[in-house]
């Protein structure tokens, strides 16, 4: 087999989905998309957007000496039904991606095999990216031909579906680059309808200031009121958009079991976390990383949207908590019980 044979084999044997080729400047549309994104402000507070934009418009100048992309795919598609949960309303809503081991550092790992091994069967240079990078992964998803940019702004395939994570190596090798993904979306809008706050603006576009994903992590300080009791119970993420996509028929199981927990909990163990007890519970988990305050804000959101009595005097104990936004979430939680 040749190279390009040989480290497809690879990648699947690591547990990737997938493994396509492109060049660093095959996503000339990128700036243009990026521009238009950051120009309506569908950022909110992620500044690093706007800061960084020059090299996430243009992966190339991320590393000049590059001359391919390898885009991998590993899944991580639930073993259940991933919005059953929103129907309890006594307990805390984690995002699928989110309930086991941080993928960062799983997925990293297998890159920086996949990565050592090219280098033992080919002279070159590599540097592997999984989300830590200003690099348009997804935009060079569908240039190599993993699967194509859904109306949702996430990656499909028509393989395995949508849950996946996505990662990169970058080499100084010549590797033969893959067809393109076509847009296989048609008239389908389900991830558009189910969206609780209709974040979608259009087709295509996602604006982040209206998506609970970006409300319940990147977000800092209050949620505006107007958009508290869209967030039901969820209190990291969302994965209502991935998983009303139909191409999900074709899911293959994640590989790695780690990505598979119970984040989660009930509200009334999850309020009354502090830092330390906080630090304790998320150990190496993505929901580390936005701390105890945000964390339990949201769980203070939830709290008002449970209509549980019981949860009253949890919230009502935080309302003069040092920190301003749990303080005000606590409030408005107290408020919401009271109606």
């Amino acid at each position: 087999m040749d190279i390009k044979a040989r480290l497809t084999a690879q990648a699947l044997a690591e547990g990737f989905v997938a493994c396509r080729i492109c060049r660093p400047d095959s996503v000339p549309e990128v700036p243009e998309r990026l521009d238009a994104f950051l120009e309506a402000g569908y950022h909110g507070q992620m500044g690093w957007m706007e800061e960084r934009k020059h090299w996430r418009g243009d992966p190339s100048v991320l590393w000049p000496e590059a001359r391919s992309v390898i885009m991998l795919a590993e899944s991580y598609a639930p073993e259940h039904d991933p919005l059953a949960i929103l129907e309890r309303p006594d307990l805390g809503a984690v995002s699928v991606y989110a309930q086991g081991r941080d993928y960062h550092d799983v997925v990293k790992k297998r890159l920086k095999r996949l990565a050592r091994w090219l280098i033992e069967q080919e002279p070159c240079q590599v540097k592997v990216f999984v989300d830590t990078a200003p690099v348009p992964e997804k935009a060079l998803a569908q240039a190599a031909g993993l699967g194509w940019q859904g109306k949702h702004t996430n990656i499909v395939s028509r393989d395995w579906g949508n849950w996946a994570f996505l990662g990169s190596v970058f080499t100084t090798l010549e590797l033969e680059p893959d067809a393109p993904e076509v847009d296989r979306c048609g008239s389908c809008t389900a991830c558009q309808e189910v969206c609780p706050t209709n974040a979608f603006p259009a087709p295509y576009k996602l604006d982040g200031r209206r998506c609970i994903s970006y409300l319940t992590i990147e977000h800092k300080g209050p949620v505006d009121e107007k958009m508290r009791s869209a967030l039901g119970n969820r209190i990291y993420g969302c994965d209502d958009c991935l998983a009303a996509c139909p191409w999900n028929k074709f899911a293959v199981a994640a590989s790695d079991m780690r990505y598979h927990g119970s984040a989660g909990g009930t509200l009334a163990e999850l309020v009354v976390l502090d830092d330390v007890a906080f630090r304790t519970r998320f150990s190496g988990s993505p929901v580390k990383r936005i701390g105890r305050d945000r964390f339990v804000r949201n769980v203070l959101y939830s709290i008002g949207n449970s209509g549980d009595l019981s949860l009253r005097d949890a919230a009502q104990a935080l309302c003069e908590d040092p920190d301003g936004a749990v303080a005000d979430a606590a409030r408005w939680a107290v408020a919401q019980l009271a109606l």
